[in-house]
């Protein structure tokens, strides 16, 4: 069902994961949804995860049983349904005896292989690092070690293949748009909501979702008359990218001295990904980005097990987000819990506010959400997401593998680079992009190595891009890859280009 542009059923405020699920859950029930977005999809804390589905292992630490589950169930769901911008990742754990003993780990690696079903993943085990590939890039006194599953996401392509689907689904997707204020309206509500030239537009809802991450509590006090009951606790985690440390498929997980874990994997290719810190953060989290200090703990934690040493220098890029923790009052900000709360309020109107989560489970949150929510609008609406591809994930057999040799033989034209890019970014979408073409001259202009005029229209068309920022660093990662310069020079393109849609 087409949502009204001026009314709905579902007024979903903020386009990050949650709030993208939550529209694609209702939407596929039939329910009219209007996703409004202050910024771009995923711009902000969705956009800035470590890029993993996984149960969280250090979160048996702390005895958080059934979020590592839920986390673990929702694993498999993920994979399956997106199987082009997620793949299977096996972590090796260097065991160092000074921080965690073997008996530990081992049973910690036990649960994480039994407390769900694993249809994907091979199991855990233990790791002669002596004689094993993961143990030639690190220090010699690693000889033994552990490795087990989890999975790799692309974050913000997650973020958009939501909306996608939701919009395919019926939604009203509006990017760049703020809710400035919501109002009671003869049991509804009335919403303002100004887009970011100053256009204005009213939207009445039977029901909002508050999705709003970060700004979850500041979204209620300052934008409508609902005082909460949860709080969000603002925690920074940051990330650096360097060239290459190793050059084998697996990823590491490693302890640290104050007992946190960093993760060095593998990423785009020529770089690895190093992350995360926990900091707390008290200030606007529209306001946030790494910190020296921070930037010297990633390097400091994984020079104690690499044979090469990395220095603040070789940090090619860094992003920072805000989660927006469920607060349990921890002291530790690493300790507090991922879990999620979904609370309800009936008066003035119902308005349902998400808080905390993590990345892993929001089509579980989502689902939650939209159980609660149907019956008050005299629906019962089963659910549908469990088993539901997301755009583009239908491959030959769920095997990327398998698909690559199709789009080979398909688009033999295309450089083999480029051709495994657009499969890994569109899947099976690849088809919409490339409709018409036979060779790279009707992709239209090179604007930048790599970035080609047809594919920066699918993006603006099918994807809300609408800045260099978008398609550059969220879309794609192509910033990576670029030259320093290659946002300015992509964003005078698009301003002497407006889109055609």
């Amino acid at each position: 069902m087409s949502a009204d542009p001026n009314g709905c059923d579902l007024l979903v405020v903020g386009g990050g994961i949650n709030g993208a699920g939550i529209a694609r859950d209702a939407a596929g029930r039939g329910l009219s949804v209007i996703l409004c977005e202050q910024a771009d999809l995923g711009a902000c804390t969705s956009s800035a995860s470590t890029k993993l589905i996984h149960g969280g292992l250090r979160y048996l630490e702390n005895l958080h049983f059934g979020l590592v589950r839920k986390a673990l169930q929702e694993r498999e769901v993920l994979l399956a349904a997106a199987p082009h911008i997620t793949s299977a990742l096996r972590f090796v754990m260097p065991h160092d005896a000074h921080l965690r003993p073997q008996w530990m780990i081992r049973a910690g690696l036990f649960l994480y292989d039994h407390l769900a079903r694993r249809h994907r993943l091979a199991g855990s085990a233990a790791l002669d690092l002596r004689s094993h590939p993961a143990g030639v890039p690190l220090e010699k006194r690693y000889t033994r070690g552990f490795i087990y599953s989890d999975g790799w996401v692309d974050d913000s392509r997650l973020v958009v293949l939501n909306a996608k689907d939701a919009a395919e689904r019926g939604a009203v997707i509006l990017t760049r748009t703020q809710c400035e204020a919501i109002e009671p309206a003869d049991g509804r509500w009335r919403a303002r909501l100004v887009g970011l030239s100053g256009q204005r537009r009213t939207v009445e809802a039977r029901i909002v979702v508050n999705a709003t991450g970060p700004w979850a509590s500041r979204f209620l006090q300052e934008r409508t008359p609902v005082a909460a009951a949860h709080a969000v606790r603002l925690v920074k985690g940051s990330h650096i990218v360097v060239p290459k440390i190793f050059a084998h498929r697996f990823a590491y997980i490693f302890q640290n001295t104050d007992r946190r874990v960093v993760f060095a994997i593998p990423y785009e290719e020529e770089f690895t990904l190093i992350g995360t810190t926990d900091v707390e953060h008290g200030g606007n989290p529209d306001e946030v980005r790494i910190d020296a200090d921070e930037i010297a703990y990633l390097c400091a934690t994984v020079n104690r097990y690499f044979v090469r040493k990395i220095a603040p220098d070789d940090v090619v890029w860094s992003y920072s987000g805000v989660r927006p923790l469920l607060d349990d009052e921890s002291a530790d900000p690493s300790s507090v819990t991922r879990d999620y709360a979904l609370e309800l309020s009936s008066k003035p109107a119902p308005l349902l506010s998400v808080f905390g989560g993590k990345l892993t489970t929001y089509r579980k949150l989502a689902q939650d959400a939209v159980d609660r929510l149907a019956p008050l609008l005299g629906r019962r609406l089963p659910r549908w997401t469990a088993s539901a591809l997301l755009p583009g994930g239908d491959l030959p057999s769920g095997s990327f593998a398998v698909f690559l040799r199709t789009v080979e033989r398909k688009f033999p034209w295309l450089p083999a680079g480029l051709r495994r890019r657009y499969a890994r970014n569109y899947g099976t979408r690849i088809d919409r992009l490339l409709d018409g073409a036979a060779s790279l001259a009707d992709m239209g202009q090179e604007i930048l190595p790599g970035l080609y005029e047809r594919e920066v229209h699918y993006l603006q068309q099918e994807e809300w891009a609408h800045t260099a920022q978008d398609i550059l660093w969220r879309r794609t990662k192509l910033g990576l890859h670029l030259p320093a310069d290659a946002s300015v020079r992509l964003d005078e393109w698009l301003h002497r280009h407006p889109c055609r849609s």
